[in-house]
């Protein structure tokens, strides 16, 4: 059974810093492009940053270059987002996605908020 699991979300204050992980199983990971996506309430999903299936070649939302920084184990097969100087504008459900020609896959979300 194909599953992205994402973990790490929570309540941090500004500036602060969160590292969020996604678990892959049930496919080969490696295979797979893999991204970060958020949406924040009444707005679209968008994309956060995303990381070639090998790890070469990384691509960042202008929003969020300079303090997030995603990366991936394809031997643990996870991808993770490290993030940090948070603002309150970060705040939304953070997502995984994987994606391969016409295969795409997502997880169920983890909730970041940040506030004061």
């Amino acid at each position: 059974q194909v599953q992205l699991v994402e973990s790490g979300g929570g309540l941090v204050q500004p500036g602060g810093s969160l590292r969020l992980s996604c678990a892959a199983s049930g496919f080969r990971c490696d295979w797979y492009d893999m991204s970060w996506y958020r949406q924040a309430p009444g707005k679209e999903r968008e994309l956060v940053a995303s990381i070639t299936s090998a790890g070469v070649s990384t691509n960042y939302a202008d929003s969020v270059k300079a303090r997030f920084t995603i990366s991936r184990d394809n031997v643990k097969n996870t991808v993770d987002l490290q993030m940090n100087n948070l603002k309150p504008e970060d705040t939304a459900v953070y997502y995984c996605k994987a994606d391969r020609s016409s295969y795409r896959y997502w997880g169920q979300g983890t909730q970041v908020t940040v506030s004061s």
